[in-house]
Formats: structure tokens, sequence, C-alpha cells
């Protein structure tokens, strides 16, 4: 878990805008998938438990999603082996490579449900600006309740996605981390919790569709704020969590833990 933090806080630029773009076009994909499944089934949990195949791709290739990222370095700057400049560069630019990626793979998934622009109905198509609206126009009727839901959330959502890319290193079998990581994300999937890559890719999306959604309701009631709440949960929750129960010797020893502990 350190080593793989340590590993991620030193990567270029340039691969963290290719790893975390591409990583933004299979969430989507998996997102796309879901949906299918629900409107061919009209039964939510299939769906749910289709979706975990885009984080599978993600950690099998390598590639880079900050949502993970919130928690592996975090534990390895605790533990000395990496900066908070380069903990942050990380997720900036992995950040950029997802939106890239979503508002690229949401262009051309509407092109396709729309053929070219000359069909503007569809199951699909209704249910993406739906979505798109629930998750920003639904939660800002709501004034601050909607937000605390959001965040909240946003919590429960990478509670379980970090825990699935470290569930990842339990196995040294492809099956057994596939069959590791499938669990949390399905968990979260199916309760409908917000997870900021996905909806980098859904709402945008759907405006791109007709949904009654500005850039101010995508980013003031849902992506910054969910953002936040995956950072909360990755960090707080998963990462320093984690590597305190697992490193408590180690961490008396750490010159960081040490100043932790001297601001508590």
């Amino acid at each position: 878990m350190i080593q793989a933090g340590k590993t991620k806080s030193e990567l270029s630029i340039k691969d963290l805008l290719i790893r975390g773009g591409l990583a933004g076009v299979f969430l989507g994909y998996a997102t796309t998938l879901a949906f299918t499944a629900n409107l061919q089934t009209g039964i939510g949990l299939i769906g749910a438990l289709i979706f975990p195949v885009g984080f599978v791709m993600i950690i099998l290739l390598g590639l880079e999603l900050v949502t993970g990222n919130f928690a592996l370095i975090p534990a390895a700057w605790i533990n000395g082996q990496a900066t908070i400049s380069n903990m942050l560069n990380n997720w900036f630019w992995v950040i950029i490579g997802h939106l890239l990626g979503s508002l690229l793979y949401a262009l051309l998934f509407v092109l396709t449900i729309t053929q070219f622009g000359t069909s503007n109905s569809g199951e699909m198509l209704n249910l993406i600006v739906s979505i798109a609206e629930a998750k920003t126009i639904g939660y800002s009727e709501l004034g601050m309740a909607g937000l605390g839901t959001l965040l909240v959330k946003s919590i429960l959502c990478n509670w379980m996605v970090a825990f699935g890319a470290i569930m990842a290193m339990s196995s040294s079998s492809t099956s057994g981390k596939i069959l590791a990581m499938w669990l949390p994300i399905f968990i979260f999937f199916a309760q409908g919790f917000e997870h900021a890559v996905v909806n980098m890719f859904v709402i945008p999306a759907g405006m791109m569709l007709g949904a009654n959604v500005t850039m101010a309701d995508w980013w003031l009631w849902n992506q910054i704020p969910v953002l936040v709440g995956n950072a909360i949960a990755g960090i707080l929750l998963t990462g320093i969590a984690f590597y305190i129960t697992h490193k408590s010797k180690d961490l008396a020893q750490n010159p960081v833990s040490q100043k932790l502990k001297k601001a508590q």
C-alpha cells in the first residue's frame, strides 16, 4: 500500500493525464453498461453487479483513479515516502485527466444515442437526463440539507471505493484481485452513493442531452462537494486509518506522524 502510494506520487504529468484520462473513459463505459442493464432488466442491482468491471480494468491496467489515490498517497506521506507537493500534484493532474476522458466519452456516447443529433428521444437519453438533474437540481432544491446529503453520500461512496483499491492488493492472483475489488464497488453503486469520476461523465452527458443543469449547478451542487467528500473518506477513513492500525509501531517512530500527534 505504501509502495503503491509512493510510486503514484512520483509519476510524471504526462502519465497522470493519460492514465487518469483512460480511467475516466473506462468508468464512463461501466456507467453506461450499468444503465443499459437497468433498462433491459428493470432491476437496479443487475447494473450494480456489472458496474465494477470498469474499476477492475482500471486497477489491472495500472491506471490512475483519484478516489483510490486519496487513500494510498496519504499513507505513503505519513510513512515519509511521499511529499505533500507530489501528493497534490498527483490529485490535480489525475482529476484533469478524468475530466478530459469523461468528457470525451460523454461526447462520443451522446453522438451515438442521438444518432449525431438527429434523435432526441429514447430510454437511455431520458435516463441520463433525469440522473443528471437529480444529482444537481435535486440537491440544490433542498438547500443546506441537500449539500449535507451530498457530502455524506460521497463519503460513504469512497469509503468503499478506496478500500476496493486496497483489497486489490490482498491477492496475488488475477481472479482473487477481481473478486476482492468487485465487492466494495458493488456496495457503493447499488446504494446510489456519489462518486466524483462517475459524475464527471453522467452530468456533462446529461447537459449535452438537454438536462436543465448549468455549469454552476454541476460544480457547486455536485462536483466540488463530492470531491471533498470522496477525499475525506479516502484520506481519513481509509488511508490514514488503515495505516495507523497496521503500522502502529512504525507510526510511533515516524517524524511526520510525531508532528501530527503534537498538533493534536
